[in-house]
């Protein structure tokens, strides 16, 4: 028997949103009434925190939200809680790096998205987010290294992204930590960033303890969280990697495996 729910945190893409970038109708009404009962609901998301907050709106969510992976936290209204940047020197070492082996980059500075050129990859982004980018040369891109929460760099598939994954992890162990968060998305954040410490620290702000607390995700950008609250819940459509490292596994995303979790652990056990 866990203990009793009394905050919320999911992941957006392929967990609270869809692949058409819609929360189903049921998650909604799921989230709001789990606040109405008085468990505070957030969101927790690789994405731009201007990216995640019409989501956050449309749920009515009014708990500062977890961006970039955890390396910023700020309120709906737009105070900020946390910020952990990448310094300036790591950023534009990475990037060179990736230059070398002809991978697509995105930059993120001061809210704003930038990348060399208009590829494939940074229209399929932008149409994703909601945020129109910059395109800005690879000069360009070394210029705008202050105050840069991750960068994101997409290779052509899945295989392609795992040894992305490993060469930059191994070409800076200390300086820069690295986790997917799609099969060719491969994101770079300063070591120690991780959703689960924004999480855990956003909950002691509350008084709520990390076994008080039901994390939902499909992603390995979600494991940290999944495995550090309460109850750890992968959606029916993450990898087995993913569901091995959760409590429980609900729904797929398209079918409101969100609201089913809410209902199945929040609403209807006893609360």
């Amino acid at each position: 028997m866990h203990k009793k729910i009394r905050m919320i945190v999911s992941d957006l893409d392929g967990t609270m949103v869809d692949d058409t970038f819609q929360i189903p109708e049921e998650n909604i009404k799921a989230v709001k009434e789990a606040a109405e009962r008085g468990v505070l609901v957030t969101i927790a998301t690789g994405r731009m925190y201007r990216s995640a907050l019409p989501y956050a709106k449309k749920l009515g969510i009014d708990v500062p939200l977890i961006a970039y992976n955890g390396a910023i936290v700020k309120t709906v209204g737009g105070e900020r809680i946390s910020m952990e940047f990448l310094p300036p020197d790591v950023v534009k070492r990475v990037l060179r790096f990736v230059f070398e082996h002809g991978w697509y980059v995105q930059l993120y500075s001061e809210g704003k998205l930038y990348y060399a050129e208009a590829t494939e990859a940074a229209l399929a982004y932008e149409k994703a987010s909601g945020v129109p980018g910059n395109a800005v040369g690879k000069e360009g891109l070394l210029e705008r290294t202050d105050e840069v929460p991750k960068l994101l760099v997409v290779t052509k598939d899945e295989a392609s992204g795992d040894e992305a994954l490993s060469m930059l992890a191994e070409a800076f162990p200390s300086e820069i930590m690295v986790m997917k968060s799609k099969a060719n998305y491969i994101e770079v954040v300063l070591p120690g960033v991780s959703k689960a410490k924004a999480v855990l620290e956003l909950a002691q702000r509350h008084g709520i303890a990390a076994d008080e607390i039901m994390a939902l995700g499909d992603s390995g950008n979600d494991v940290s969280m999944l495995k550090a609250c309460g109850m750890g819940v992968a959606m029916g459509n993450a990898s087995e990697a993913v569901k091995a490292e959760a409590d429980v596994v609900t729904g797929i995303c398209e079918e409101g495996g969100v609201a089913e979790a809410i209902h199945r652990y929040v609403l209807e056990d006893g609360q």
